[in-house]
């Protein structure tokens, strides 16, 4: 496996990235791979992308605008649609590099960023399937069960207004005041708690995310999808109403007692996931001839 350290142009920013790729010259088929909110490169998405690269897929994982070693401003901002605005450019990227077939290209996003993935997929001509994984999917209706009502949601839209320059703790296990307290994986400097993450978060990220719909994608993706979550995971409600809207474009893996945290770097979920994902790529023409093998 070679890992190249990359620099992707992106509406004001230059994205920092790592492309991984097998031994040979290639042409190979490649996958975009992002992950959840507030996450880096280094974490779940570098862990999926090198086990991607041993099914014969190159892979490319970067660092939104505004984290990680990506310059531009605000930082720490949970982004939506910047997100998929970085994510179009990554794809546009990855399709001109040498190396790298451009008719054989997909995406693959955990979490919170599958909903950037689906909304990118659906506006980019350069994907040719994608995969989501453990995807939180909301809409209006499921933020408003995730939030605490319409109350809830307005008073996190006011704060992300008032305290719009305010920055705190993406993950802690003392801090109840953190975004997410005592979460696994994010606590857990074996795992997601590395030095390469930000842990941060900006208060102006909430409107921008509250505002979002991820599920939306569906009326305009045509790409095929690899849905694979577990109704022990986060918000199984939002997948399913995405995959009923996607219809026969969409092949669903629903796994058995699987937590939103074990898809992230559990060797075996990570395994069993990869399987799926190359068997659907290989139904799709991303993988084939020998790299099927």
């Amino acid at each position: 496996m070679q890992i190249l350290s990359v620099s992707l142009p992106a509406p004001g920013a230059l994205l920092a990235g790592r492309l991984l790729h097998p031994e040979g010259p290639g042409p190979w088929p490649a996958i975009v791979v992002t992950g959840s909110w507030t996450s880096v490169k280094e974490q779940m998405p570098m862990t999926w992308a090198r086990a991607l690269v041993s099914s014969g897929l190159a892979a490319l994982v970067f660092d939104f605008r505004g984290w990680g070693e990506t310059g531009g401003a605000p930082r720490y901002t949970e982004a939506p649609e910047s997100k998929i605005e970085d994510l179009m450019a990554a794809f546009d990227w990855l399709a001109q590099q040498p190396g790298i077939d451009r008719d054989r290209i997909g995406g693959l996003a955990l979490c919170a960023s599958a909903g950037y993935m689906a909304h990118a997929a659906a506006r980019s001509d350069v994907p040719r399937a994608i995969a989501l994984v453990a995807p939180w999917l909301h809409d209006h209706d499921i933020l408003l069960e995730v939030y605490g009502g319409a109350e809830g949601v307005k008073q996190l839209e006011v704060l992300g207004c008032d305290k719009a320059d305010v920055v705190i703790e993406a993950a802690s296990a003392s801090n109840a005041e953190a975004l997410m307290y005592q979460v696994p994986y994010y606590t857990e400097p074996s795992r997601g708690l590395i030095a390469a993450w930000d842990n941060r978060f900006a208060l102006r990220s909430w409107p921008l995310w509250l505002g979002f719909d991820g599920i939306a994608a569906a009326g305009a993706l045509k790409t095929p999808v690899c849905l694979i979550h577990s109704d022990a995971a986060a918000i199984p409600k939002g997948a399913r109403r995405f995959a009923e809207r996607l219809g026969k474009r969409v092949t669903q893996h629903w796994l058995e007692g699987i937590s939103q945290f074990d898809f992230y770097d559990r060797p075996d979920v990570v395994a069993q996931g990869c399987q799926l994902v190359r068997a659907h790529f290989i139904r799709h023409g991303l993988l084939r001839g020998k790299e099927a093998m």
